[in-house]
């Protein structure tokens, strides 16, 4: 990867920066934050995407959080109790829950938040198949009724993954989970200032001075008190890489979400820069395919794909040359968790042959359609994924037509399921944190339910029912031994590539401390 070189102190200010102004005094309650794109799509439940879900979490609050263990805790909920035989489940809304508008927090908000989280997001649709009744016998209560018992009940409205379990007013989660919303009204600790808002450049939060912490316990990634320090967090839309780094060493800006690889040597040179990872399970990369359409809509080009893959080729370009910060093979689950093997990852070892891998194409009947490579220009992360398999899909004599456009456009094309000569596409690269891979359930890429699921659609009626086996087996060995089954299955159907595990680093000024475990999270954090 080329190295980029800092600008010189001073010489440019960062882009973007310009804000209505603020007194010296009020800037010490003021966070300057630089995302890993702009929030183009503000609805966490329409959207996968985790700039949206970062920017979700400050809004919205959950009914559960997860902590340093990935156990889920009660956030919004005081308790819940568990009755018939693990078929009732009875969760009582904590005191203090207000929405930004001032309105209180009802139960039937929530009932109407989960059923929309359920009608999209994979964990989901899994909880409301097994439920038979939800609804909310008075203000503070809700209730599940089950047909049959779900343990992971709270692990599933406390998932902190995309698409995390939102709770909003019931007039705003009445809306179809197929069409975003766009008035952002949450109970959570900050509020959104729609006013000062411009798209591609800035985008700014408040404080909540209302929101009331859950009280006891310790903030720990989703969980725990969440109690805002800051009067005001920016978040500030810089296209350039040397332009960041500069604006965090002068301290123009506080904290800048994802690094580049070649910038993090110049960022640990600075005496008042620290530079650390957050998340122990890493990033997943993945290289999704569209399967209603020619040419990986057939199964046996899909499988001969493995064969020209070269993880590490992917990891060098998204991480560098450091293997401290990757590792490969890396396969549907995210490494050293409970879940993950080697099983049948030796396709990914050895030599890429991409002579062969052509012929085995063409032989599957591969009659040259275009492949539409969506390219994000303003994500390098990304971007860098997509040159990889650009360069290795042209070697094994694919069509392909790279088309470069910003991240919030690929999120939008992405959900298109149009053809990719009337405007649709074929492959797109991503990543999901390794905490998105831990199981099979909140697994979003290894469902094979077809339309009915995300982007992509793959049909794979044998994971899907070693899925449902997964859910229902009783002890971690017999899980495990699923586990081993999806992944052999997931490499015969290919719902997606995986491409290695990478551990992102954050950077920040060191006067910023409480940064906590996990994504950006911008509760607990405060300026020394």
């Amino acid at each position: 990867m080329k190295r980029r070189t800092f600008l010189a102190t001073g010489a440019v200010s960062a882009a973007g920066l310009a804000a209505p102004a603020i007194g010296r005094a009020a800037a010490t309650r003021v966070l300057k934050f630089v995302p890993q794109s702009d929030v183009t799509i503000l609805d966490p439940i329409w959207t996968t995407a985790y700039v949206t879900r970062n920017h979700g979490f400050m809004i919205f609050d959950t009914l559960y959080g997860i902590d340093n263990s990935y156990a889920a805790k009660p956030q919004m909920v005081a308790g819940h109790t568990v009755d018939a035989d693990g078929k009732q489940w009875t969760l009582t809304l904590r005191d203090g829950l207000r929405w930004h508008d001032g309105e209180k927090v009802l139960a039937r908000d929530c009932v109407a938040s989960i059923k929309r989280w359920g009608a999209r997001d994979p964990f989901g649709l899994t909880l409301m198949a097994y439920t038979d009744e939800l609804s909310a016998p008075d203000d503070k209560t809700i209730r599940f009724r089950l047909k049959r018992p779900f343990p992971l009940l709270p692990d599933a409205l406390g998932k902190p993954g995309s698409n995390f379990c939102a709770m909003m007013p019931e007039r705003l989660a009445k809306t179809s989970a197929f069409t975003a919303i766009t008035e952002m009204v949450g109970s959570g600790p900050f509020m959104w200032n729609a006013k000062e808002r411009v798209v591609g450049s800035r985008a700014v939060y408040e404080r909540n001075p209302h929101y009331v912490p859950r009280s006891g316990g310790t903030p720990e990634w989703t969980s725990g008190p969440k109690v805002a320090y800051f009067d005001r967090v920016e978040w500030h839309v810089i296209p350039d890489e040397s332009t960041k780094a500069n604006a965090l060493t002068t301290g123009e800006i506080d904290w800048w979400e994802n690094p580049t690889s070649d910038m993090l040597p110049l960022l640990r040179l600075s005496k008042n820069v620290a530079v650390r990872v957050t998340d122990p399970t890493g990033l997943m990369a993945c290289m999704r395919l569209n399967q209603l359409w020619p040419p990986f809509d057939n199964p046996a080009i899909r499988r001969a794909l493995l064969k020209a893959v070269n993880q590490t080729e992917y990891m060098v370009a998204v991480a560098g040359t450091d293997p401290k910060m990757w590792h490969v093979p890396a396969g549907i689950f995210a490494p050293d968790t409970p879940m993950a093997s080697t099983a049948g990852l030796s396709v990914f070892e050895g030599k890429r042959d991409y002579a062969a891998v052509a012929k085995e194409i063409k032989a599957a009947g591969y009659k040259g359609e275009k492949v539409v490579l969506l390219a994000p220009t303003d994500f390098p992360i990304l971007k860098a994924e997509a040159d990889v398999c650009n360069d290795m899909m042209k070697r094994i004599g694919l069509n392909v037509d790279y088309q470069a456009m910003d991240w919030g456009t690929v999120v939008q094309r992405r959900a298109q399921e149009r053809s990719p000569e009337k405007g649709g596409w074929s492959v797109f690269n991503t990543f999901w944190s390794g905490l998105d891979q831990f199981n099979p359930v909140g697994h979003v890429f290894l469902r094979g339910n077809g339309k009915k699921g995300m982007m992509g659609w793959p049909s794979a009626p044998k994971i899907e029912a070693l899925r449902q086996q997964w859910i229902e087996a009783p002890t971690l060995a017999a899980q495990k031994k699923l586990a081993v089954e999806l992944q052999l299955q997931a490499l015969h159907d290919v719902p997606y590539i995986p491409l290695g595990q990478s551990f992102a680093a954050t950077a920040y000024r060191k006067s910023i401390q409480g940064i906590l475990n996990g994504f950006v999270i911008f509760w607990n954090v405060r300026r020394a």
